[in-house]
């Protein structure tokens, strides 16, 4: 059997935050955060919602969709680099919300390549039998995990929420699908304190609760390793990049999208983005975006969509798709 991606769903908080409502900053930098990254907008989640809630709303879209029900699921993969809380796995909320009660529910966190590492896992547990369906979501509340001071990271997150269901059939939709790591990098993209190596009740440093990211070094690894995982999904399946519908990267800075373009030779315009509304939303981006284009038309059953996502750990992924 191979896995197919029957349905899609995603959820953005109601609240919407544009640039100039930024006004902790200085008013002459404003212009600078769409000018460096194309981000004008993003959502917060409210002071009521927590990560669980964002990705329940996902999910139920994602499965109301073709009306599934998910006493059928056999499994929930729950991507999250900001989880409810550090235990139990947020992904067993949204099993207990869902009705699920034949899925197993688990949490993974490989930041923005998250949704990414959740699709290559739930297309191998289809692939091997064990499962014939997969639930995977993404789902971030970053803006509980910034400084509302810092210049260099606060613009550029939001909070959303992103769902894919994926199903047994006789003919492959993911085609090929990698990821990979390199934890040489694991400090350019961090949150230092809350874990075992920095509890809460050794913080000295106030900052040092907060998300941080070294974004020059950042930067050249997205554009390299993804570039490299695009085209080493593209020689798996034998194809080349003209033959790929349209093209869908972790929603991180249009400047990265570009560049990947440029380095894979296609049009800008193959690339969907919708970084400008939302911002960075993590593990969730790619899921967000891929339900965007889908729900557009542009896409029609058969065509091939490119997915490659970079991030913390350091971490990649980059998948292909028949829709």
């Amino acid at each position: 059997m191979f896995a197919t991606i029957l349905s899609t769903g995603s959820y953005l908080p109601a609240k919407n935050v544009v640039n100039e409502d930024l006004v902790q900053f200085p008013k002459l930098t404003i212009p600078l955060i769409a000018e460096k990254t194309g981000v004008r907008a993003r959502r917060h989640a409210a002071d009521t919602e927590c990560t669980s809630d964002l990705a329940i709303q996902a999910a139920l879209r994602c499965l109301q969709q073709i009306n599934f029900d998910p006493a059928l699921l056999d499994g929930i993969i729950l991507s999250t680099s900001t989880p409810d809380r550090p235990q139990p796995p947020t992904a067993t909320r949204v099993q207990s919300s869902l009705g699920a009660t034949r899925a197993f529910a688990v949490d993974i966190n490989a930041v923005c390549s998250g949704g990414l590492y959740a699709l290559h896992f739930a297309n191998s547990l289809i692939k091997s039998g064990s499962c014939r369906y997969v639930l995977i979501i993404g789902a971030e509340i970053y803006s509980r995990y910034l400084n509302p001071r810092d210049f260099s990271t606060y613009p550029y997150f939001g909070d959303g929420a992103g769902a894919i269901l994926l199903g047994a059939a006789e003919e492959p939709g993911i085609l090929c699908s990698e990821i990979g790591a390199d934890g040489s990098g694991a400090e350019l993209i961090r949150v230092p304190a809350g874990g075992t190596m920095l509890p809460w009740s050794r913080l000295e440093k106030p900052e040092d609760q907060f998300f941080k990211m070294n974004g020059k070094e950042v930067y050249q690894f997205a554009v390299t390793r993804g570039t490299e995982a695009a085209k080493s999904v593209l020689s798996q399946c034998g194809l080349s990049a003209a033959q790929i519908k349209r093209f869908i990267s972790h929603q991180a800075n249009i400047n990265i999208v570009h560049e990947l373009a440029n380095r894979l030779e296609v049009p800008r315009e193959a690339f969907f983005a919708n970084l400008d509304r939302y911002g960075n939303t993590a593990s969730a981006s790619v899921m967000i975006a891929l339900d965007e284009l889908l729900k557009t038309g542009e896409v029609q059953r058969g065509e091939l969509i490119l997915l490659v996502a970079f991030g913390g750990g350091l971490a990649w992924g980059a998948s292909i798709i028949r829709y």
